[in-house]
């Protein structure tokens, strides 16, 4: 399990049981995802919201958006680091 500290002061965690999947905690909830294209750092596509993540061990950042319809990325809800 990887704990994240958000500037919003919210803590994420999120675990990654295999190479293509991750489940991300964030507000008492779990959401289970898969992982998706991305052009930096590992991406992760589900329950209507994306779990970008650059880096490994402390310092890592990791960021939460809202996922749209048309696959895109939306409106970022959580910046945050790696402790």
């Amino acid at each position: 399990m990887h704990h994240y500290r958000c500037e919003s002061g919210t803590a994420i965690a999120a675990a990654y049981p295999d190479s293509d999947s991750a489940t991300v905690q964030y507000q008492d909830e779990r959401y289970p995802m898969r992982i998706a294209v991305s052009a930096s750092g590992a991406r992760y596509v589900g329950g209507g919201l994306e779990w970008w993540t650059k880096g490994s061990g402390a310092g890592a950042e990791g960021m939460l958006v809202r996922h749209q319809e048309d696959g895109t990325s939306g409106e970022i809800l959580e910046r945050c680091t790696a402790r």
